[in-house]
């Protein structure tokens, strides 16, 4: 069930990042400002991410053998669209961009999903292995450009909307819920609003908003960065915006083992205090070899590291039939997380010309999350379980 969950995972978030890669071909085709290339590719995330709060919820009513199927059956429709219609205007990318944002949905679903077949102390690493389902973007940012370059514009929407219709089979046919799976009785608003007054949503989502939102976006923006900042060719961009992926999605599980064993306030800090160093280094813009890849590699281990401590947090905390809850919120917040960064980035560089400040306003976000952690987070996590590693 894990390993069927990932793969999940993985393909929904193939076709989530399909117009990341493409994001300067359009600009150079439709003759886009670079607000509006920020604005294209940052459409899918917050529409995926704001999605994941009813998602979540209704995963905990109806389980994810029946959502898993039904969100994957969805993201075919507006996968299609872009492949064959919707990619000759801004505004019809923008319309096929907001419902490509279902396919970003799917992490509400996996979490609660799998989290229910584990023990709280193999939470963090199943949790983190799931995760991996996130190098879903790197499959999209290695092939989606030279596809379309050897096929046409077409290529890779058809063959990813392929992907999801298998997947949608496979899923239905063979995905079962954990035996004993908790079910909620209240309605869906209640439970929401039950979900809302828990402190363990608020804080994780805080920290899920910086390491998984600075993964998201990076993944998003990354190439754009890249090719603006360093001259590089749109297809190397894409490569190297993939090691970034890859490295952050091997490290997601790690995140999550090691949280299960030390704790996950510790696998956070150390996670954070590399992101403040790699951020600061970058935003003079050195040279990309050595000090650039090795800053930018920094922070993939520590962005993937952290979103897998932050969900152990929510595994070893969260009460069992508000899990899917409280996923769909933390996830949430770490897809807006990812929204901001590339339209805030994409501003700075077209009135500055330089990505300098929005790189130091990303060491000064972490900074405040590495304090955060260390002050009420710890508290707050010592009051609730006071016996865990976690201090």
């Amino acid at each position: 069930m894990l390993a069927l969950a990932t793969v999940g995972f993985a393909v929904n978030f193939w076709a989530w990042a399909l117009l990341s890669p493409l994001g300067p071909r359009f600009k150079d085709s439709l003759h886009l400002t670079s607000f509006q290339q920020s604005l294209l590719v940052a459409v899918p995330v917050v529409v995926g991410s704001l999605g994941r709060i009813p998602v979540g919820a209704l995963t905990d009513r109806f389980g994810g053998r029946i959502m898993f199927p039904l969100v994957s059956a969805a993201t075919v429709v507006p996968v299609l669209y872009l492949g064959l219609a919707g990619h000759s205007s801004l505004a019809a990318l923008l319309v096929g961009g907001f419902f490509l944002g279902i396919g970003g949905t799917a992490f509400a679903v996996g979490v609660p999903f799998v989290n229910a077949w584990f023990p709280p102390r193999r939470r963090g690493a199943a949790i983190g292995v799931f995760g991996m389902g996130m190098g879903g973007t790197a499959i999209s940012a290695l092939t989606t450009v030279k596809l379309v370059k050897a096929h046409g514009m077409a290529n890779p929407f058809l063959i990813t909307a392929a992907a999801l219709a298998v997947y949608a089979v496979v899923a239905a046919l063979v995905l079962r819920d954990a035996p004993g799976r908790t079910v909620p009785a209240e309605p869906l608003g209640r439970r929401l609003a039950a979900t809302l007054r828990l402190s363990v949503t608020w804080q994780a989502s805080a920290l899920y908003a910086v390491a998984f939102g600075g993964y998201v976006a990076f993944s998003v923006y990354l190439p754009t960065y890249l090719k603006n900042g360093y001259g590089l060719a749109q297809a190397d961009a894409a490569n190297r915006m993939a090691g970034f992926v890859l490295l952050a999605v091997a490290m997601r599980p790690v995140g999550g083992w090691l949280s299960d064993r030390v704790g996950p306030l510790r696998v956070l800090a150390g996670s954070l205090a590399v992101v403040l160093a790699g951020a600061l280094a970058q935003s003079p813009t050195p040279a990309l070899t050595p000090l650039g890849t090795t800053a930018f590699l920094a922070m993939a281990a520590a962005l993937g590291a952290g979103s897998g401590a932050v969900f152990a947090l929510v595994a070893l905390l969260a009460p069992a039939n508000k899990v899917g809850s409280i996923t769909g919120v933390v996830g949430a917040a770490g897809g807006l997380g990812g929204f901001v960064p590339p339209l805030v980035m994409g501003s700075l560089y077209g009135r500055y010309g330089s990505y300098a400040v929005g790189l130091v306003l990303l060491g000064a976000v972490a900074a405040a999350a590495l304090t955060y952690t260390g002050t009420a987070v710890r508290q707050a996590l010592t009051r609730w379980a006071p016996g865990t590693p976690a201090n």
